[in-house]
C-alpha cells in the first residue's frame, strides 16, 4: 500500500538526483477531517484533489501540525493549495486567495531538502488580492516592480551542511520607496521608508526553529502570511442609481453621473460608492418595475440608466430639442418611472435608426457581442416575445414557452421582419455597457471602489427562468420570516433555487453572474446572504411571508411527533376556526365571512371553502365581492383578517411528504396553539425551538460552504454579505472563514440583549451604517418613533432630558462620528444621512427620503435627491465636514488624482466607446 505521507514523482527506479520537498502547516481540524495538498504537477495530483498528497498530523506544543513530503527533480514547478478533506478525500473546504507557487531551481544538484512552512490562507487573509484593494485602494503597491517571481528561491550557500531561510510576507499597502525587512531575534518584520522611518508590525513575535541538519544543504521557505499592521479602514456613500440627480440626466440618475459622484466622494474623503442593483427589471412595463431586486435578466443592464445624448456625436437638431424638452418635463421631485422609460426608449430608437449600421458593424460592438452573446441573444428574444404577447409570463407564449437553442436561433435570425427590433435591444445593451464601463474605469483611476448589489432572487417571469427553468423551483416563492422589517414576514415572489441541479455544473449560472458583475464593480453586496445558508420558502399561492419553512431543513417527522404524544395532525395543520374567534375578529360582520368563505364542519367549527383556501384565492374572492358591491367593509382590513384565520395553524404539512411537518413561525401567537392542552404546548414549544435554533445549524453551515465559495471564486470582487434578520449561529463563523464582510445597522443590533448596536464593539470584518435602503433614514427614524428617540438620546448620546424633535445637524454629526470611529473595515452612509449634516438640505420632509418600505410589496422605488451632484460638488462646506469626520477617525482618504487621463475620462462617452474632452 502506498505511503500517502510521502510521494515521489516516479514509481520506477531512477538515477536522476531528486530534491525532497516537505510541506508543513498548522491547522486544527474537526473529527474525521484531514489536510491534503494538491498541485498542478504530477506527484501533487495534477489538479485532482483525490490524487493529492495526504498529510499526517502531529502535536507540537499547542499546535496541530500537518506534514508530508514528495521527491521532485531540480527545475520542478507547480502551483499548489491546501484542502480539508473527509475520509474519502472529498473536499470540505479549501484555502482562499492566490494559488501558492513552487519553483525548484535547476541549479540544485539533488539530495537537497526544501521545507515549506506555510500558514492556512483564510478568506480574510485573501482580501488584499480582491480587486477593491488590489486594483483600487492599493493599486500603487501592486504596481511595485517584483524582483523575483514568487516561489523561486535563489540564495545558495557554499557550505553543504548550511540552512538557507527565505522569508515571504504579504505587504499589500507598501508605498513607493519603502522596503520590508525581517529582524531577529526575535523574528519580526518592519517597513523602512526612504526617509529611514521604521514601522514595526504589531502582534507577538514570529518564531523560526531549526531542527536536525543533514549532510546536504537545506532550504526553509517561511510563508508568514500578512504583514501585521493596523487594519485599513475606509468610508463610503450609498445611493441608488435612480436617486442621483445631475444637470445632464433625463428624469433619473444615469451611469455617466457616477463620474460626478466619484468626484464628490474623493473631495469628501470617501473611498467607495455603493449602488442598488442596476439590472433590467422591465417585467411589467410599468412602475412596478421600479423594484430593483426583481430582475428581468441577471446579466442585462437597465435601459433606465442610459444617457441618450451620449449615443451619438451627430445628433440632429430636432432630437437635441426633444432631449432638452424631456429633461425639463421629467425634472420632477421623484422619478416618474413609466414616463422616463417611454421617453428614453423612444429617443434611443430614433437615434438607433440613424446610427445602427455604423454601430453594429463597428469592431467595438462586434467584440461586445462575441463576449456576451450567451445571455444577450436570449435577452433580446425575450424582450421581443414579451412585447409581442404583451406579457412576460412565458407560460403564455404558446410554442415559445419551452425554450430551446433552435427556437432562439430562429427568433433572432436576420431573415425575420422583427430582426431590427432584436438589434435595437443589442444596441441599447451595448451602449449601457460602454457608459457603465467608462464610469467604472473613472472610479478605479480616482481610487474609489464601485460597489454593486447581487439580488437574492430573479423574477419568476424572467429570461433566466425561461432559459434555465430546471434551476428554479417554480412552484415556490422566496421571502423572509418575521423580523425587524416586517412582523408578518416578507414574500418577494421569486422562485427558490434548485441547488441540487445548480451543483451539477459547479454553479455555472452563479459564476457567470459574478463574472459579469466583475466587469464593472470591484466590490459587491450579497443581498440576503442568509439565503445561501437556507431560504425561507413559501408556496406559490401565498401572498404574505408568514406561513413558510426553511429550505433546506430537517423537518419534524410524524414518528417523532407521535413519540411525544402528538397525534391529531389535521387539527394542528389545518386552520383552526371556531365561531367564537370569528365573532371576536369580525363582530357583526362574521356571518357574511362565514357564508362566503367557510363551511361549517361541526357545531361552531369551520373550514375554508375550496375556492378560497389560499391567500391568492381569498384575494380573488374579495375582488369579486367588491365588484358586485357585496363587500361593505374595508377590503384591505377584511383581507388581513381573513388571512389571519387562514394562517391560524400550528404545523405546516410538507406538500411533497405528508409525514413531514414544520412548526409555523411565532407558533405561540396563534389561537390554535393557545387552545391546546399543556402537554402539547410544552412539547411543541420545545420542538419549535429545536427546529429554528438547533437542529439545522450543521446542515446550514455545510450548505453555505458548498454554495458561497462558488461565488467568491468566480470573481476578484470584494464580497460583503447583508446578514440582517433572524441570524443562525453558524452564519458569522462561516462568513469569517470565507472572508465575507458583514453588515451592522445600529438600530438593528445582532445581539438580542441590547436596544442599539455599539459601533465601537463591531468586528473589523463589517460594514457599519446608521441606516440602509430598507429602513428609514436617520432623520425619518428620529422623527417617527418618540420612544426610541428618547432611549437613544439617553442611552447612546448620554443626555438626560427631552431630545430635539428633529434630527438636527449636531445629532447627525454625533451618529456619523460614532460610525467612522468604529473598528469596521467600512463605514458606509446613505447620501441622505450625509446631507443631513447641513441644515439647508433638511427642508424636504424626512419621510420622502426613504428608499423602500419592506412591508409594502408594491412599493414605488422613486426617491430622487433634491440637489444636483453639480451643486454638491460646489458645496465645499459639506465636503470639508465629511472629510474631516473621516480623516480624524484614522480612516483612509483617497489622494486627489490628477492628470490628463482623468481629465479626459470626465468627458462625454460617445458612440464608439471612446471619450472626448469637455469643451
Amino acid at each position: 500500500m502506498m505511503n500517502l505521507g510521502s510521494l515521489s514523482l516516479s514509481t520506477s527506479k531512477s538515477s536522476k538526483p531528486m530534491v525532497s520537498i516537505s510541506f508543513w502547516i498548522p491547522y486544527f481540524t474537526h473529527w474525521g477531517e484531514s489536510l491534503l495538498v494538491c498541485g498542478s504537477a504530477p506527484g501533487l495530483g495534477s489538479g485532482n484533489v483525490k490524487k493529492g498528497l495526504l498529510l499526517k498530523p502531529s502535536q507540537q506544543d499547542d499546535q496541530l501540525i500537518w506534514s508530508g513530503s514528495v521527491s521532485v527533480p531540480p527545475g520542478f514547478s507547480s502551483d499548489y493549495c491546501y484542502y480539508v478533506v473527509d475520509d474519502s478525500k472529498s473536499v470540505l473546504r479549501s484555502e482562499f486567495g492566490m494559488k501558492r507557487k513552487l519553483v525548484v531551481p535547476e541549479t540544485l544538484t539533488g539530495g537537497e531538502s526544501v521545507h515549506l512552512r506555510d500558514l492556512w490562507q483564510s478568506g480574510d487573509q485573501a482580501l488584499p488580492f480582491r480587486s477593491a484593494f488590489k486594483d483600487v485602494i492599493f493599486h500603487h503597491s501592486f504596481d511595485v516592480k517584483v524582483e523575483k517571481p514568487l516561489g523561486v528561491f535563489m540564495n545558495k550557500s557554499d557550505q553543504d551542511d548550511s540552512v538557507v531561510v527565505q522569508f515571504k510576507i504579504c505587504c499589500p499597502d507598501i508605498g513607493e520607496g519603502t522596503s520590508v525587512y525581517v529582524l531577529g531575534t526575535p523574528e519580526k518584520y518592519c517597513k523602512v521608508q526612504k526617509e529611514d522611518s521604521i514601522g514595526f508590525e504589531s502582534g507577538g513575535n514570529r518564531e523560526l526553529s531549526l531542527h536536525s541538519i543533514g549532510s546536504k544543504q537545506e532550504y526553509i521557505v517561511m510563508s508568514d502570511g500578512l504583514f501585521r499592521a493596523m487594519p485599513w479602514r475606509g468610508a463610503g456613500v450609498a445611493v441608488p442609481m435612480f436617486s442621483v440627480r445631475s444637470e445632464d440626466d433625463v428624469g433619473v440618475g444615469e451611469f455617466l453621473d457616477l463620474k460626478l459622484l466619484v468626484d464628490w466622494a474623493v473631495d469628501s474623503g470617501l473611498h467607495l460608492v455603493q449602488l442598488l442593483p442596476v439590472n433590467d427589471t422591465s417585467v411589467h412595463k410599468m412602475w412596478w418595475d421600479s423594484y430593483p431586486y426583481s430582475s428581468l435578466s441577471v446579466f442585462a443592464l437597465h435601459p433606465l440608466y442610459l444617457r441618450v445624448q451620449a449615443l451619438s456625436e451627430r445628433l440632429p437638431e430636432d432630437i437635441k430639442e426633444e432631449i432638452q424638452k424631456a429633461k425639463n418635463q421629467l425634472d420632477k421631485n421623484d422619478v416618474d418611472y413609466e414616463a422616463t422609460m417611454e421617453t428614453k426608449l423612444s429617443i434611443a430608437k430614433k437615434i438607433f435608426d440613424i446610427e445602427k449600421d455604423q454601430t453594429l458593424n463597428s469592431s467595438t460592438f462586434q467584440k461586445f457581442f462575441s463576449e456576451n452573446e450567451g445571455w444577450l441573444k436570449p435577452y433580446a428574444a425575450f424582450c421581443f416575445l414579451r412585447d409581442f404577447f404583451e406579457t412576460s409570463d412565458h407560460s403564455q407564449w404558446g410554442t415559445f414557452s419551452d425554450y430551446t437553442d433552435d427556437k432562439l436561433e430562429k427568433l433572432i435570425s436576420k431573415d425575420n421582419l422583427h430582426y431590427n427590433t432584436i438589434c435595437f435591444h443589442y444596441y441599447i445593451q451595448y451602449h449601457l455597457h460602454v457608459q457603465l464601463s467608462a464610469a467604472a474605469e473613472y472610479a478605479r483611476k480616482k481610487g474609489v471602489v464601485l460597489k454593486g448589489d447581487l439580488p437574492i432572487g430573479v423574477d419568476r417571469n424572467s429570461v433566466d427562468t425561461w432559459v434555465y427553468r430546471n434551476l428554479f423551483r417554480m412552484n415556490t416563492s422566496t421571502g423572509a420570516p418575521p423580523d425587524y422589517f416586517d412582523k408578518n414576514g416578507q414574500n418577494w415572489g421569486f422562485p427558490t433555487y434548485n441547488w441540487e441541479e445548480m451543483s451539477k455544473d459547479n454553479y455555472a449560472w452563479w459564476r457567470a453572474r459574478l463574472t459579469q458583475m466583475g466587469k464593472y464593480f470591484t466590490a459587491y453586496r450579497i443581498d440576503h446572504i442568509l439565503g445561501f445558508f437556507r431560504i425561507w420558502e413559501l408556496p406559490a399561492h401565498a401572498m404574505t411571508g408568514l406561513v413558510g419553512k426553511f429550505r433546506p431543513s430537517i423537518p419534524l417527522s410524524q414518528e417523532e411527533l407521535e413519540k411525544e404524544g402528538i397525534w391529531d395532525f389535521d387539527r394542528l395543520s389545518k386552520p383552526y376556526i371556531q365561531k367564537k374567534f370569528l365573532e371576536e375578529k369580525f363582530e357583526d360582520f362574521w356571518p357574511f365571512i362565514a357564508s362566503n368563505f367557510l363551511n361549517e364542519t361541526q357545531k361552531d367549527m369551520y373550514e375554508f371553502k375550496e375556492d378560497c383556501n389560499t391567500e391568492k384565492k381569498i384575494v380573488a374572492k374579495l375582488k369579486s365581492l367588491a365588484e358586485k358591491s357585496l363587500l361593505l367593509e374595508n377590503e384591505d382590513k377584511v383581507r388581513r383578517d381573513v388571512f389571519d384565520i387562514l394562517r391560524n395553524v400550528v404545523l405546516i404539512k410538507d406538500p411533497e411528504d405528508a409525514r413531514k411537518f414544520y412548526p409555523r413561525f411565532n407558533i405561540e401567537d396563534t389561537s390554535s396553539f393557545q387552545d391546546l392542552d399543556d402537554h402539547s404546548k410544552n412539547v411543541l414549544k420545545r420542538l419549535y425551538y429545536d427546529y429554528y435554533f438547533q437542529r439545522q445549524e450543521d446542515l446550514w453551515r455545510k450548505n453555505a460552504l458548498k454554495t458561497l465559495p462558488a461565488l467568491l471564486n468566480s470573481s476578484n470582487m470584494l464580497a460583503c454579505g447583508e446578514d440582517l434578520g433572524l441570524i443562525p449561529s453558524c452564519v458569522h463563523p462561516v462568513m469569517q472563514e470565507l472572508g465575507l464582510v458583514g453588515l451592522r445597522i445600529q438600530r438593528m443590533p445582532s445581539e438580542s440583549d441590547v436596544k442599539f448596536g455599539i459601533p465601537s464593539n463591531y468586528d473589523y470584518m463589517t460594514v457599519c451604517a446608521p441606516s440602509c435602503h430598507d429602513c428609514s433614514t436617520l432623520r425619518a427614524w428620529w422623527e417617527e418613533d418618540e420612544e426610541r428617540r428618547q432611549q437613544y438620546f439617553k442611552e447612546v448620546i448620554g443626555v438626560d432630558g427631552i431630545p430635539p424633535s428633529q434630527c438636527i445637524p449636531e445629532i447627525t454629526h454625533f451618529i456619523l462620528r460614532q460610525h467612522v470611529e468604529a473598528p469596521s473595515m467600512w463605514a458606509i452612509f446613505p447620501l441622505q444621512d450625509m446631507m443631513a449634516l447641513k441644515e439647508e438640505y433638511t427642508t424636504r420632509p424626512a419621510t420622502e427620503e426613504t428608499i423602500n418600505d419592506p412591508t409594502n410589496p408594491k412599493h414605488y422605488w422613486r426617491y430622487r435627491v433634491h440637489v444636483t451632484l453639480d451643486s454638491l460638488l460646489k458645496d465645499t462646506d459639506l465636503k470639508s465636514t465629511i472629510k474631516n469626520l473621516v480623516s480624524s477617525s484614522g480612516r483612509s482618504v483617497p489622494a486627489n488624482v490628477s492628470g490628463e487621463d482623468i481629465n479626459k475620462s470626465r468627458g462625454e462617452v460617445i458612440a464608439n466607446g471612446s471619450t472626448k474632452p469637455n469643451p
